[in-house]
């Protein structure tokens, strides 16, 4: 790579948010030695940020939500962030929450990112996650399933946009009864509330 195009390679990705090693393939390093030092030329001339160890941005302005799931990986955007902006809920939270491999709160910038933990096979599982904008994202039917799976006493203000064809469909993954049974009497509550 051309010494000037570094730098021009970061600014021209769709990402906002960007780690050493995702730096490292753009520039077709072999190293990630290099890609840190380049990486700490660029930080103190103020081309780019450093978010945290070992995450940057081409400015302040980078997506919360894709740094969420960049912190730790795996993880995707699910419980309240995605209830309440589907209207499942009409609590608001300032804290992102997130679907992760562990149980942990992270500050980053003012911003609180919470991590649930969640069991592997469920993790792993994308029946339900969206892959947009470099963003991996619950769909409102995983969010709800996600939250019961961890809370089956979890208040739900408004479950009239859900598609519980969808829910039917994502449940398989949790393998979990008591989960199908929570989800079947909201379900028929649900039913008899619309008639």
């Amino acid at each position: 790579m051309i010494k000037g195009d570094y730098l021009t390679s970061i600014l021209r990705s769709p990402k906002t948010v960007f780690s050493t090693e995702d730096i490292a393939l753009l520039w077709h390093e072999a190293s990630s030695v290099a890609a840190r030092v380049r990486l700490n030329y660029f930080v103190t001339h103020g081309d780019l940020v450093r978010i945290r160890n070992g995450l940057y941005a081409r400015d302040q302005n980078y997506s919360k939500l894709e740094l969420a799931t960049r912190i730790l990986t795996p993880a995707y955007v699910s419980f309240e962030t995605v209830l309440a902006s589907e209207g499942l809920i009409f609590q608001l939270y300032t804290p992102i929450f997130v679907a992760s491999y562990t149980n942990r709160e992270i500050t980053v910038g003012g911003q609180v990112f919470v991590f649930r933990r969640l069991k592997s096979e469920i993790l792993l599982d994308s029946t339900g996650v969206e892959h947009l904008n470099q963003l991996s994202m619950a769909i409102r039917e995983r969010a709800f399933l996600d939250m019961l799976f961890r809370r089956a006493d979890y208040y739900f203000d408004n479950l009239h946009s859900l598609n519980w064809d969808i829910v039917h469909q994502i449940l398989p993954i949790y393998k979990n009864q008591r989960l199908a049974k929570t989800v079947q009497q909201i379900y028929r509550k649900e039913k008899r509330s619309e008639s």
